[in-house]
């Protein structure tokens, strides 16, 4: 199907993501603000060469496909660009500071609680239609998140604000089109590096000099990063924002895994249970793309 290279693209994006933490865990002795000013000035460096050195025509396509676009979408374009450059960077702060200071399951929490706020938003506000299995894949993910918070309502308090500042993130990168992707990643990024750079001096800690702060921050920034970033909003070029935000579970699921396993945090049946009602959910609501994708192989083998 048309759209297969787009669910690709998403879940590739967010089974790196699931991973994130094998890279931050490392530098947790390091201030939560100090990772963030590291890793989006290294993002911005690196991106700004890239597009710089081998983006040059697209740029000046981009700034054409500006200008030619009227007072009002201009307007928009632009509301929408820094939009997302700030709901990128808040999301950022608030997730290393809770996997660093709160707890791993927090934050795999935040990305659970995120697919249902991107599908809500995306309902209401862009007016994405679902269907009715897609509604109650979103009833069982709520259910899932509900039975995780049970017991734990601080770490739902702080998932909701990560998975807030991602979903408006998703939300409004959906209708930023006819742009190339990469130049408006690089505008984000650097965008959040400008605004950064007036409080590095005033709030960020002694210089590192740890080797293994640098190597993690630039696989963070080239892995976790600007390639994950580049093919979340390509994805968002072919499926809607909900059905993104939906696959965006395979992210906190595979945090929970490296929680049970390798970071031997505390796992409880309870929250096997709510995890496996939300793998369900990702299943159930993206089954019509999988039996759609089956329904026309078998019609062109019989043909």
């Amino acid at each position: 199907m048309k759209t297969t290279k787009y669910y690709l693209a998403a879940i590739t994006a967010y089974t790196v993501w699931g991973f994130f933490s094998l890279v931050l865990k490392p530098i947790h002795e390091y201030a939560s603000l100090d990772i963030l000013f590291y890793r989006v000035f290294s993002c911005s460096v690196l991106m700004l060469l890239i597009a710089f050195v081998f983006k040059r025509k697209k740029i000046s396509e981009t700034i054409e496909v500006f200008k030619s676009l009227s007072s009002s979408k201009k307007r928009n374009a632009i509301l929408l660009n820094i939009g997302g450059s700030f709901f990128l960077m808040a999301n950022w702060f608030t997730f290393i500071y809770v996997m660093n200071h709160v707890s791993i399951k927090a934050t795999s929490l935040a990305y659970l609680v995120c697919p249902i706020l991107t599908t809500l938003l995306a309902y209401f506000i862009l007016h994405e239609k679902l269907k009715k299995t897609q509604w109650f894949a979103v009833v069982l993910s709520i259910s899932g998140c509900l039975l995780l918070s049970y017991a734990a309502i601080m770490d739902m308090f702080f998932s909701i604000i990560i998975g807030f500042t991602y979903a408006s993130y998703l939300v409004s990168q959906r209708v930023n089109k006819g742009f190339d992707t990469f130049i408006v990643l690089t505008f984000h990024i650097t965008l959040a590096a400008l605004f950064l750079l007036p409080f590095y001096p005033v709030y960020s800690g002694p210089v590192p000099t740890d080797f293994t702060f640098y190597f993690c921050i630039e696989t963070i920034a080239i892995f976790f990063t600007i390639i994950p970033l580049f093919l979340n909003l390509y994805a968002l070029g072919g499926i809607n924002s909900s059905t993104v935000g939906m696959l965006l579970n395979i992210n906190p699921m595979i945090g929970f895994a490296l929680a049970c396993f390798v970071y031997k945090e505390k796992i409880t049946p309870l929250q096997v249970l709510a995890y496996s009602i939300i793998f369900l959910a990702v299943l159930v609501f993206n089954s019509h793309h999988v039996f759609a994708k089956k329904t026309k192989a078998i019609v062109a083998a019989e043909n």
